[in-house]
């Protein structure tokens, strides 16, 4: 769950630097989604190991 708000976080802040010309604001943008899909990966691993 926290992975997906990260990624839609990401894609937010990406599309909004884009929009302004912020190119900090993109690049915090696609390390959000990025760390978003690691933790995504995570809980899978988690779970696939739990069973569930």
């Amino acid at each position: 769950m926290a992975g997906e708000m990260d990624k839609a976080k990401g894609s937010i802040k990406k599309a909004v630097g884009k929009l302004t010309g912020n190119k900090r604001l993109q690049n915090e943008g696609s390390i959000d989604k990025v760390a978003g899909k690691i933790k995504s990966g995570v809980d899978k691993v988690k779970k696939a190991l739990q069973g569930k």
